[in-house]
């Protein structure tokens, strides 16, 4: 299993890197994979940002779009939702409505220790995590600070309607998404 990279570097030199780049930002060091992610991971991304663009007409929905998080840091969720157009800046300051992790193998810690807690600390409504190899999504709720998890979409339960927030309900289906 490959690892992640932490580059110490400057913030100037962080927005310096080519636009392809894929990397984080989090207190000097840029975060980035050694490799891009895999189709699988791509195409989940794709199909759940189309689910979500469909089902919430009033949000903004984005792949893999840089957003500004307390404590210097700056995270690229794999699909981000607004509720309304956010200012033309990267990072994005406005905080989203939800953001999806999809699960890489070189980037599971990450998204599951790391990113789940600041997300919360920022006021992200939910979090959405999807593993594609377990064929499981996760939808979390922030309660306080905190995730709270709403529903599971699994084999067991392979769909769910998921509310978010007064923005409209998301009807999840798992095949769908992983198919």
């Amino acid at each position: 299993m490959e690892t992640l990279l932490r580059i110490p570097m400057s913030y100037e030199d962080y927005r310096a890197l080519p636009d392809h780049t894929r990397a984080e930002w989090v207190d000097g060091v840029a975060v980035m994979s050694p490799t891009g992610p895999r189709r699988r991971h791509q195409r989940a991304a794709r199909r759940l940002a189309n689910l979500l663009e469909e089902a919430l007409p009033g949000c903004c929905v984005d792949e893999a779009f840089s957003v500004a998080l307390p404590r210097n840091r700056e995270r690229l969720p794999d699909v981000v939702v607004f509720d309304v157009e956010p200012v033309d800046e990267v990072p994005i300051r406005q905080t989203p409505v939800l953001v999806v992790e999809v699960l890489s193998p070189s980037t599971q810690g990450e998204d599951l220790l790391r990113k789940a807690p600041e997300y919360a600390e920022a006021g992200i409504g939910q979090y959405w995590v999807v593993d594609i190899d377990a064929r499981i999504i996760e939808v979390q709720a922030n309660v306080d600070g905190r995730w709270e998890l709403l529903a599971t979409v699994d084999g067991a339960s392979p769909t769910a309607d998921v509310p978010v927030g007064d923005h409209g309900t998301v009807p999840l289906d798992l095949a769908a998404v992983l198919r």
